[in-house]
């Protein structure tokens, strides 16, 4: 199960390094953001397949899009000067808390 959710961080990793190179690729014009971008989400593809070995796919896929929601907002705001204000990191808060929830006592998550 561990090496299920090593795979899913690395995926995460992956997606949210391609996303935010998104931008930069500037419409598939500017080659280095883009390579970024299609080699991250290869990443992402390929080892959230990896991680739907072990661990069930809406675990996998609540996690991915919270932590992946959290962490590109982050980045937003980091590489990009994106406004995070009050509401926006309410709800990310509360997706995280979700998925914390979820993943400490739903019978889902084979523990």
């Amino acid at each position: 199960m561990f090496a299920g959710y090593a795979y899913l961080a690395i995926a995460i990793v992956g997606e949210v390094c391609a996303t935010a190179a998104l931008k930069a690729a500037a419409e598939f014009t500017n080659p280095v953001p883009s390579a970024i971008v299609v080699v991250g989400y290869a990443t992402a593809l390929f080892f959230l397949s990896l991680t739907l070995r072990s661990v069930p796919v809406g675990i996998a896929y609540a996690i991915w899009a919270g932590a992946g929601t959290a962490l590109i907002a982050l980045s937003g705001y980091i590489l990009y000067g994106q406004a995070l204000d009050v509401p926006a990191v309410l709800g990310m808060c509360l997706i995280v808390l979700g998925v914390a929830i979820i993943n400490g006592s739903s019978s889902t998550v084979s523990h």
